[in-house]
């Protein structure tokens, strides 16, 4: 099926691809982008999210002060394609990163290239050639590290400056005493600096309140990653102690070590934004790219993995809520309205790159087609209904990372509709659905009580599939 094709097929209208921007007050104002995307924040570790044991005060005067939205997802429960989706705003598939990207063995064993094709329709390149100043700061991931030492740099996709991981190359932070990022190092290619891990987020916000100080006078785009949230949790070893009152388990106390001093940054920054007079000039969006840790040694000794996922069911490496939806906050002083929460538009990460296009009023060449759709509405406080649904694959056959709690492994197709979502096999086995309208934690199984949806929901995803490369049977979903 060719891809114009399935657009008509999974939506009356076009599936993202942008228009040219709305001439209003949004859009002319060029606004700076602040895009804060964390590594394994689960939906309900800030407290405005839910958080039952700890506050972050800092994201919570963000969401105060701007919109909550708590239907966003993510497009995939694992870094590296999700991170794609949410800097090109196409799906993964589309460029065969399916899972995280590691040593060249195992991306061959995944079907999977060793970095993201620089060709790829980044928001960093649109953006630099409608004017903006451009940096990336935090993690990568999308090529660069291990045995792969010949990835584009981060200049080649659209990018002025950058500071890396080890997870990608030129300028880079790495830890001390830690196996990958010595693989790193030995990679060069770039200026290294070795810090400890609970320094680098404090770095990154350093270098993005220095490239907003010297790009003050123009529209800048600046994606600040931060990554130490992942495990392993490595605070300063003073700040785990006042965590000990309040929980046993050592993995959570140094979990909030490291989220209290998360929170502390993520308030450096948006202080800088403000300092310098740009809080009306400037969209801050704030997310998470999978949920939180289930590595199985957690459970081997006997405790819970740290983070929280509120009233969703499963955890990273999962396709049910858990693991792809995301807490999600936009601020822009003035024009997004303060103190409110969308709770019926449902937005996915292959949205940001058309709606932060939008927003600058930034032209999409026509070449590029987008999966999202520009949502821009949705963080105006408009209730904006997505012309089609948003689709997932993950898991086997094409990666080996799963939960460690088993219940948690969810199939391996999911598309939500609407109210609905449908997880199932590419054979059309072992099918759920659910109506999350009234089971948001994906307890009550509909398929049997529903077949003429999940039949509807299934032609769908199959229709996707076929679009993006990855084969599915004809069979009755089961």
């Amino acid at each position: 099926m060719q891809r114009r094709d399935f657009l008509k097929v999974t939506a009356a209208g076009v599936l993202g691809l942008v228009t040219p921007p709305r001439t209003n007050a949004a859009s002319q104002r060029r606004p700076n982008i602040l895009f804060v995307f964390i590594d394994d924040m689960g939906y309900a570790d800030p407290s405005c999210f839910g958080n039952p044991k700890m506050q972050t005060p800092h994201i919570d005067r963000l969401a105060a002060e701007g919109m909550r939205l708590t239907n966003f997802y993510v497009n995939s429960p694992i870094c590296s394609p999700s991170r794609v989706a949410v800097m090109t705003g196409q799906y993964p598939a589309r460029w065969k990163i399916n899972s995280y990207l590691a040593a060249r063995k195992a991306n061959r064993n995944r079907h999977m290239p060793d970095w993201l094709d620089p060709q790829a329709p980044t928001t960093a390149r649109i953006l630099q050639q409608a004017g903006y100043a451009t940096a990336h700061f935090g993690k990568w991931h999308i090529g660069g590290g291990r045995d792969v030492g010949d990835a584009p740099l981060p200049q080649e996709y659209g990018f002025d400056e950058s500071l890396v991981s080890f997870e990608g190359l030129g300028d880079r932070v790495l830890f001390p005493n830690d196996g990958l990022c010595k693989q790193s190092a030995a990679l060069e290619r770039g200026n290294i600096r070795f810090l400890p891990k609970h320094r680098s987020t404090e770095t990154y916000v350093d270098r993005a309140i220095a490239f907003m100080e010297k790009n003050r006078q123009r529209p800048f785009y600046i994606e600040l990653f931060p990554n130490d949230v992942h495990d392993a949790h490595l605070p300063r070893p003073e700040a785990v102690e006042k965590w000990k009152q309040v929980t046993d388990n050592p993995f959570e106390q140094k979990f909030f070590a490291v989220l209290e001093e998360l929170d502390t940054q993520i308030g450096r920054v948006v202080d800088a934004v403000d300092r310098l007079g740009l809080a009306e000039r400037t969209l801050i969006v704030f997310t998470s790219d999978n949920g939180p840790t289930d590595w199985p040694s957690y459970y081997k000794q006997g405790q819970t993995p740290p983070g929280f996922t509120g009233p969703f069911y499963g955890r990273k490496w999962s396709l049910y809520e858990g693991g792809i939806r995301m807490p999600f906050i936009a601020r822009w002083k003035g024009t997004i309205p303060a103190g409110r929460t969308n709770e019926t538009s449902v937005m996915a990460g292959i949205d940001l790159s058309p709606t932060f296009c939008h927003a600058a009023g930034a032209a999409v060449p026509d070449s590029i087609e987008h999966d999202g759709e520009n949502m821009l509405d949705a963080l105006l406080d408009k209730r904006v209904q997505r012309s089609a649904p948003v689709f997932w694959q993950y898991g086997k056959p094409l990666t080996n990372l799963l939960p460690g709690n088993p219940q948690f492994i969810s199939p391996s197709l999911a598309v939500r509709d609407g109210n609905w979502k449908l997880l199932i096999e590419p054979d059309g086995s072992h099918a759920q659905l659910y109506n999350l309208a009234d089971d948001p934690g994906e307890q009550t199984n509909l398929l049997t009580r529903r077949p003429d949806q999940a039949q509807t929901l299934w032609r769908k995803l199959r229709h996707w599939a076929d679009a993006v490369g990855f084969e599915t049977e004809a069979n009755d979903p089961t």
